[in-house]
Formats: C-alpha cells, sequence, structure tokens
C-alpha cells in the first residue's frame, strides 16, 4: 500500500466521518472480512501492536476499524489485504499444516520475520497490515491514551516557534 492509498483510507476514518464509530456490541459483523479472515487480522494485528503495561490492537477493536476502512476503501486496496490474508495462511498451512490463527506465537512470529526482511507479495502485505494497524490503533482512544501516557506528548507535536 503506498502512502496515497493510506492517506485516502485516513481520510475516510476522519472524525465526523460515516467512519468515525466502530461497534462494541458483542454481536458485530464484519463487512468485509469472513469470520475466518477476522480471525486472522485479531491474531495478526495483536502480534503487531500487542498488549503490554497498556492494552494492544485487540483492545483497541483494530480489527473492527480495519474491516470498516477497507470495505468502504478502494476495491483493489480490498482485493491486495484479502489476497495477503489468503497468503499468509497459504504460507502457515505449507509450513505447519495448520492456518495462521492455528499455530503458537512463536511460529506466528517467525512467519512474520521472515516476511518483514523479504521481498515480494508476503513483504508488502505485512507492510500494509502494519501501517494501517498502526495507523488505526494510534486513532483511537486507547492509542491515544498510549500517546500520551504518563502525561507525556511525544516530542513530535512539540510547536516551536
Amino acid at each position: 500500500m503506498d502512502r496515497r492509498n493510506l492517506l485516502q483510507l485516513a481520510a475516510v476514518a476522519a472524525p465526523g466521518s460515516a467512519l468515525a464509530q466502530v461497534s462494541t456490541t458483542p454481536d458485530w459483523k464484519p463487512e468485509l472480512f469472513d469470520a475466518h479472515q477476522n480471525e486472522t487480522v485479531i491474531a495478526l494485528s495483536e502480534l503487531i501492536i500487542p498488549a503490554t503495561d497498556t492494552p494492544g490492537a485487540k483492545a483497541a477493536l483494530v480489527n473492527r476499524w480495519m474491516d470498516r476502512l477497507l470495505a468502504a476503501g478502494p476495491q483493489a486496496q480490498k482485493d491486495a489485504f484479502l489476497s495477503g490474508l489468503g497468503w499468509l495462511d497459504s504460507v502457515a498451512m505449507g509450513k505447519h499444516a495448520k492456518p495462521f490463527t492455528r499455530l503458537t506465537e512463536a511460529e506466528q512470529v517467525a512467519i512474520l520475520k521472515e516476511m518483514d526482511g523479504g521481498s515480494g507479495p508476503g513483504a508488502q502485505f505485512f507492510r500494509m497490515a502494519k501501517a494501517l494497524t498502526s495507523r488505526i490503533y494510534y486513532s483511537t482512544e486507547i492509542g491515544m491514551r498510549e500517546l500520551n501516557k504518563g502525561g507525556r506528548v511525544p516530542a513530535t507535536l512539540n510547536c516551536i516557534p
């Protein structure tokens, strides 16, 4: 995903837009993802931003935001992301005879490290997934609290006259 497309998706979720909220109800159903894809996005995003002393991507409902953003975005972005999820499962099946969500955390991390250091469709997908996950996470209330944890404000937000 290039910067322009990522910014287009981020603009769709800008405050005041139709996508400014996601459902927090337990009976939520994805618009774009099927149940397995949603499970994979939850696992993947939680590996990218795990829960530590603060909530991770799963608690911030990154999967729901991502589903909503991609569902409202350009078809090419939907196709690229869904193809990437399929690719991720095919690699997991090839290496461990199980889908990505059924692997141990160590097996999942090993696959992601290979993708992160590689090239081709896996690396492109992982860059897209990391970019979407981080942008979405730090746009949520949980992410904003993490950015300002302990009352600190990132130095990059410092206004110098």
